[in-house]
């Protein structure tokens, strides 16, 4: 096993061009990122300069170049001004009220031109708030407007005319009167409604608003600090940047002791983990929707700090921020115009939703929340500490939402093994080939899942009639210190087979950089062809070639990119193996190869066992795979034994129920 990391810094390079004017990095505050406080105020002042360009006359849209959401190009305008809004309520706010670029007073500007004849089609005006599904996308900025409003009364609300208070007020009225989204979406009349009391504006109307959302949030807590998006099983980053986000900062800018108390630790259990998911080059784990948000991502974490819920210290909190932040700048997140893309690094589709906009990457503008810690804080002025990534290597099973984290200090890369979470709705039919940033049995901070329409990483299907099943709705088996379990129905395309009781049961083991990956298949047809892939590394297109060629010492295949190289060994049940070409690429490159093992259920089987180890790493003197397990089978009992003299043994259906896999042995 790889020795533990020590703590000596691991300083950031940049490998674009930084979009901004920036201080020089400061080595001996920050040896791991060089950015201060003033890094992330030159950020800020960079990105509103940026957006505000593309302002209307009257201030009232921002209208970022790009192609419109299916919202439409006015609420895209909207979408734009608020969320940059909110980003200028941030540093605004963060410095007591100094404004020396005025953005303050365009913003301002801005809402009163756009609520003076709002649902008029014209240039200035704003879109009326209606339901989700019918107008329902300016309720979601609704928040943005709301919260900037609360962060900066006394510089903004305070000098509007009293008519234009009014209109603003009737405007953010119609959060409260129409219907969200069955998700975090109840959250935003929440912040409407928590500004409107914030400036004795309150009645029966917002107290319901609250009131509703937080009942809601109760039923969504599943434990560990995670919620889900919503009724079903959708753990992802929505869990930090909105439901965590929202009511426990409405708590603290209302100052309610009681609801800071209730929701406060919560807090601070999630960050005990999700800390963890921030690879040592500050990207955050590349797994759910909206990743355009980018650094978004560190919001809960700045959260934490800023309302005393964390267990981070303040140089690791500055760290992990700081990190994620200059991993987006150092990476083409930004166009040369300095206006974030749509997209992870530069533009790319899949990263996407139906609900992107050219202004929807702006709710990057979250991770802009630390600026409301004086400049004296610890947080800005203790020595940065590493990521906690970059310490001894860690198994963190959450079984809460389904995750297994692993991370190695050597290289400081994070994984996540995808045993819980499914953006799939109870109500919801399971529908083919499902949403790739949910669906894939891991995630890294490395890789990206390849697209619906390429072969998929990560994945284990069936294949009848020449069609391949996909892993949908996904149910949490059982959990242990370094393993998790999950079993899914396969579900072909519409059309396609469907195969009575079958279902494919998967556990996942962690240990050192090494994946123990094993399959239950479980009432499947006799023949029936198994596929099982691995990490998708993203290559350069000249050097594919050279690493199609089929597989290695003991049928291992390989795969090497530019920063990380991705191994695949079967162990058993596996007869052949390839690598599988995605050219649609992913999140990291334009280009991706995927290494995949096949097999079938053989003659007699009651259910068949597959078995294989998998790694991923950023360490280039990682050995192989090859001799560092070896697997025996004997029915639904699976044997591991390590090179160092342990083993483990799994148990397919061992458990008391007859379904849940049973784990003993050495399991370190």
């Amino acid at each position: 096993m790889p020795t533990p990391a020590t703590a000596t810094a691991t300083p950031l390079t940049p490998t674009a061009p930084l979009p901004f004017p920036f201080p020089a990095d400061d080595r001996e505050l920050s040896p791991h990122t060089g950015l201060t406080r003033a890094h992330w105020e030159a950020a800020a002042d960079g990105m509103l300069r940026a957006a505000l360009r593309y302002a209307t006359p009257g201030h009232g849209l921002i209208d970022l170049p790009g192609p419109p959401s299916r919202s439409g190009v006015r609420s895209d305008g909207l979408e734009g001004f608020a969320r940059t809004f909110l980003l200028a309520a941030l540093r605004v706010a963060g410095a007591g009220g100094a404004d020396p670029h005025s953005f303050l007073s365009r913003y301002t500007a801005g809402i009163e031109r756009g609520t003076l004849t709002p649902g008029r089609d014209d240039a200035e005006s704003w879109p009326l708030i209606g339901h989700h599904g019918i107008q329902g996308q300016p309720m979601v900025e609704s928040a943005s407007v709301a919260l900037a409003l609360r962060l900066t009364t006394p510089w903004t609300w305070k000098k509007m005319p009293a008519a234009a208070r009014d209109r603003t007020e009737e405007w953010l009225r119609g959060a409260l009167r129409h219907t969200p989204a069955p998700n975090n979406w109840y959250l935003f009349p929440l912040t409407v409604a928590g500004f409107l009391e914030s400036v004795g504006r309150g009645d029966a109307e917002t107290a319901r608003a609250i009131e509703r959302a937080l009942d809601l949030l109760e039923g969504w807590y599943r434990g560990q600090g995670w919620y889900t998006d919503g009724d079903g099983r959708a753990f992802d980053h929505y869990n930090g940047w909105a439901l965590h986000l929202y009511p426990l900062l409405h708590a603290h800018l209302a100052a309610d002791r009681a609801l800071l108390d209730h929701l406060g630790p919560r807090l601070r259990e999630f960050l005990e983990g999700f800390s963890l998911l921030f690879d040592a080059d500050g990207a955050p784990i590349h797994h759910g929707r909206s990743l355009t948000y980018r650094f978004a991502a560190g919001a809960a974490v700045a959260l934490g700090a800023l309302t005393g819920h964390t267990p981070l210290a303040p140089g690791a909190t500055r760290r992990v921020l700081s990190g994620s932040l200059r991993h987006f700048l150092d990476r083409g997140a930004f166009t040369g115009h300095g206006v974030l893309s749509l997209g992870w690094y530069g533009p790319h589709e899949a990263t996407l939703q139906r609900y992107s906009g050219p202004g929807s990457p702006y709710w990057a503008s979250k991770g802009f929340l630390a600026l409301l810690l004086p400049p004296d804080h610890p947080v800005w002025t203790a020595t940065e500490k590493p990521a906690p990534s970059q310490g001894p290597d860690r198994v963190l099973a959450l079984p809460a939402p389904g995750f297994l984290v692993q991370t190695t200090g050597r290289d400081g890369l994070v994984r996540l093994h995808n045993h819980g979470s499914a953006k799939i709705r109870p109500w919801e039919g399971e529908r083919a080939p499902g949403d790739p940033l949910y669906a894939r049995l891991a995630y890294s901070t490395r890789t990206g899942p390849t697209s619906a329409a390429n072969t998929p990483d990560n994945h284990i299907c069936l294949e009848q009639r020449g069609l391949r099943s996909s892993r949908l709705r996904i149910t949490p088996l059982a959990a242990g210190p370094n393993w998790l379990a999950s079993s899914h129905i396969p579900v072909f395309p519409d059309g396609g087979p469907v195969l009575p009781a079958a279902r494919i049961d998967s556990l996942t083991l962690a240990r050192g950089s090494m994946e123990l990956r094993l399959h239950h298949t479980v009432n499947v047809p006799v023949g029936t062809a198994v596929h099982h892939s691995g990490w998708a590394i993203a290559v350069a297109p000249g050097s594919a070639a050279e690493q199609e060629d089929g597989a290695g010492p003991a049928g291992e295949l390989c795969l090497a990119g530019a920063e990380v190289t991705g191994r695949l060994l079967p162990l058993h049940g596996w007869k052949s193996s390839a690598v599988r070409r995605a050219p649609q690429g992913t999140a990291y490159g334009p280009w991706a190869l995927v290494p995949e093992l096949t097999g079938d259920v053989g003659e007699g089987e009651s259910g068949a066992v597959f078995a294989s180890l998998a790694s991923l790493t950023g360490d280039p003197d990682a050995p192989p795979l090859a001799g560092l397990a070896t697997a025996e089978v004997s029915g639904p009992v699976v044997t591991i034994r390590w090179p160092d003299g342990g083993s483990t043994v799994v148990a397919f259906g061992g458990g008391p129920d007859g379904r849940t896999p049973r784990v003993t042995g050495e399991t370190a």
